[in-house]
């Protein structure tokens, strides 16, 4: 089975300068995926797609494959995952001389994925035969949908559902959302049916500590204390 990994990278953050090669601990950002790509059981091909050779630069030094540029036109502010992973999979299809069964995508902003986070992701995408699979993180009581509000005008009104009254958070059912660590999908719903999740759609539950999603400075400081948490538990990349 063959399982492409891509790692995508875009230059010219705004929020953070520089985020993708930014120092976090010991290494830069990047290396993170990287590291955590290379110790999968599962992926058989990992490269990074970036439009900026300083991130292909830090990226190549840390092991990864940057087998092209990313065009230009791939690498605007709102350029959507599926064209950029069409791409990847049509050139490295071409290079290779192969098919792939699946792929995955890896962002550098969700550093701190595992081998176990990346191949059980994996592992119940292929045995359900589902389009996608998702990481998973439970959300917190006061991300709850049920506390979700829209305003129409001043009124408040339930954004999806309507919220109880003197419902405490230990009365909630679980909720989850997206963790971004992990996003896989079978190859022929990107490359034939120009999807990127899919109808059928499965999850991985992966833990809170391990859950993060960098866009913002305050982000990046909360990753540097998560990382230092997870260094006192023996995790390493």
């Amino acid at each position: 089975m063959n399982i492409l990994c891509v790692i995508t990278a875009r230059g010219g953050s705004k929020g953070i300068p520089g985020k993708n090669i930014k120092m976090l601990g010991d290494k830069p950002l990047i290396a993170y995926s990287v590291i955590a790509a290379s110790r999968s059981k599962l992926i058989t091909h990992t490269i990074v797609s970036t439009d900026d050779p300083e991130i292909a630069a830090v990226a190549q030094k840390y092991g990864a494959e940057v087998p092209f540029i990313r065009p230009k036109e791939l690498a605007q502010d709102a350029t959507p995952h599926l064209p950029v992973m069409q791409h990847a999979i049509e050139f490295m299809e071409k290079k290779l001389g192969i098919i792939f069964d699946y792929a995955v995508i890896f962002q550098p902003t969700s550093p701190f994925k595992l081998t176990e986070d990346i191949d059980e992701t994996l592992k119940v995408l292929i045995d359900s035969k589902a389009d996608s699979a998702v990481s998973l993180v439970k959300a917190d009581s006061h991300e709850h949908p049920i506390k979700m509000k829209k305003l129409e005008g001043a009124k408040v009104i339930p954004y999806c559902i309507p919220e109880p009254e003197g419902v405490g958070r230990q009365g909630l059912s679980p909720a989850y959302r997206r963790s971004s660590a992990v996003y896989a999908m079978r190859r022929d719903l990107l490359m034939k049916d120009g999807r990127l999740f899919g109808e059928s759609i499965v999850g991985h539950i992966v833990p809170e500590d391990r859950s993060i999603d960098i866009d913002t400075p305050l982000d990046w400081i909360k990753a540097e204390y998560m990382l230092s948490e997870l260094q006192k538990k023996g995790y390493t990349w």
